[in-house]
């Protein structure tokens, strides 16, 4: 059976870049029959931040790329003496060994390397020491190693890379790439303070996981030579490999804040949606290739998603495609669910239910990228903005005009019942007879009770803000903006 991983460290919020791998990965696996787990790779003590863990749970969740281990996910950090049982495994069988070279040894050789303008790497100083192997370490499951008895204070223990010998990588998206073991450091595995690196942690969990493919970003792809070494070290299977194309912001740079690349707890707090946000991020190195669609749920994404169909450019970030795909997804949504969608949105602000009814299926027009921005229009419809009188008055009309048409429209308008008032049909009639019959133009008429009803310029059209506010209110603004004239 197939079976992907997303493997993050939990050293803050779940970005852009990491919920893309996981859903490549999720779409992978879920297409393919097969399996999608859950990794929390917190090796690294001084970057871990408390609760991100938590945090990136509920932003999987909340975009629906849900592991299938989402209830009990592996945890590096609980697995310490795992990784030391392997690393001796491989010190055992003289396949890596101890470094005792000091912190002081290591940077004089760093600085005697770039004076003589060599590209820095550990010299092996302690690669070829003797060792007593009568007197190998025990590396039973069941033999806890102390701090003492496994290794010296301060040393680390490195695996030995072959040399003079060519790593072939079959990439499911960038192909045969080839490298030189001659040209790659003899890496650490284990860390002076009994905790792996990211190498020996990521492939003794992904032989322990299944884990059948892994699928990650570009800037991974030169670990991997180091992981196949200690995959064929242990003697286990290999995975495949597929490295995903960065994500470049639209100045063609690395991606960073500036860009939008804030995490997805923050997409989702701007008032983006998480349908809207998949099929963004999808987009963000794949294509269907034989279907023009842009708008799929998840599991049609499952069922479409092919691994083959990645590119290999980098992928480019645009804030505007995806407010236009988020807008898409407002438009057609389905009113109560727009409505228990925007409700946190409206928190602190007392509002009647059935302005804010009427205002959202304004949103059917479309004009608002996200929920923010739905609901600072709800605000601003229910707590009528200040403007300058002279807004009220058509640049092709006159004060007289507009007096006029405002009064003949309260008159008219102050007729009917609030009944009337939820028919837009109605409503436009009644204003199209107090052109005809006052001799006016549209800009007489539409453009001032627009203005006195939103406050606005540019706005959805008079009888749709009728509608939304209702007979009184609207009555009560439009006599305003008559007093002000």
């Amino acid at each position: 059976m197939i079976k992907t991983r997303f493997a993050p460290s939990p050293t803050g919020e779940l970005h852009i870049g990491g919920a893309r791998t996981a859903l490549f990965a999720y779409l992978f696996a879920k297409s393919n029959g097969g399996k999608f787990d859950l990794r929390i790779e917190d090796t690294d003590r001084e970057r871990y931040v408390e609760g991100s863990v938590e945090r990136i749970v509920e932003s999987l969740k909340w975009l629906g790329i849900m592991p299938d281990n989402v209830d009990k996910p592996m945890i590096q950090s609980e697995r310490k003496e795992v990784y030391k049982k392997h690393a001796f495994e491989l010190v055992n069988a003289d396949l890596a060994y101890i470094c005792t070279c000091t912190k002081e040894k290591l940077v004089a050789d760093r600085e005697k390397q770039e004076k003589s303008k060599l590209p820095p790497r550990y010299e092996g100083h302690c690669r070829e020491k003797k060792r007593d192997t009568r007197n190998k370490i025990q590396t039973n499951s069941n033999t806890q190693m102390s701090e003492k008895n496994w290794l010296p204070d301060e040393a680390v223990v490195r695996m030995k890379m072959p040399e003079n010998e060519k790593i072939v990588v079959n990439d499911l998206v960038r192909g045969k790439v080839e490298f030189d073991s001659s040209l790659i450091d003899d890496q650490i595995i284990l860390k002076s303070d009994g905790f792996p690196t990211y190498h020996l942690a990521a492939v003794v969990d992904d032989h322990e996981m299944e884990i059948t493919h892994i699928i990650r970003a570009e800037e991974w792809l030169s670990s991997t030579p180091k992981h196949i070494v200690l995959f064929k070290m242990f003697g286990w299977d290999i995975p495949k490999y597929a490295h995903l194309p960065m994500i470049l912001g639209s100045d063609k740079k690395k991606l960073s804040k500036r860009h939008g690349a804030t995490s997805v707890n923050e997409y989702k707090d701007k008032g983006y949606l998480p349908q809207a946000l998949v099929n963004f991020m999808v987009f963000l190195g794949w294509n269907p290739k034989d279907d023009n669609k842009h708008h799929f749920t998840l599991e049609t994404l499952s069922s479409l998603f092919k691994i083959e169909n990645v590119n290999k450019a980098a992928a480019i970030f645009d804030i505007d495609k995806l407010n236009s795909i988020n807008e898409h997804y407002l438009m057609n949504m389905k009113t109560d669910k727009l409505q228990n969608a925007i409700k946190p949105f409206l928190k602190g602000n007392p509002y009647d239910p059935h302005t804010a009814f009427e205002i959202m299926l304004m949103n059917q027009r479309g004009g608002f990228s996200t929920l923010v921005e739905l609901a600072e229009f709800i605000n601003v419809t229910i707590n009528l903005p200040e403007y300058p009188k002279e807004l009220l008055v058509f640049k092709k009309s006159s004060v007289d005009n507009t007096k006029c048409g405002m009064e003949g429209a309260v008159q008219q308008l102050s007729k009917l019942d609030s009944e009337d008032f939820k028919s837009i049909s109605i409503l436009h009639k009644t204003l199209t007879d107090v052109v005809e019959e006052n001799k006016l133009t549209n800009g007489d008429v539409f453009w001032p009770i627009r203005v006195a009803l939103s406050g606005k310029e540019k706005s959805p059209t008079p009888e749709e803000y009728l509608r939304a506010l209702g007979h009184d209110e609207s009555i009560v603004r439009l006599q305003n903006a008559l007093e002000r004239l």
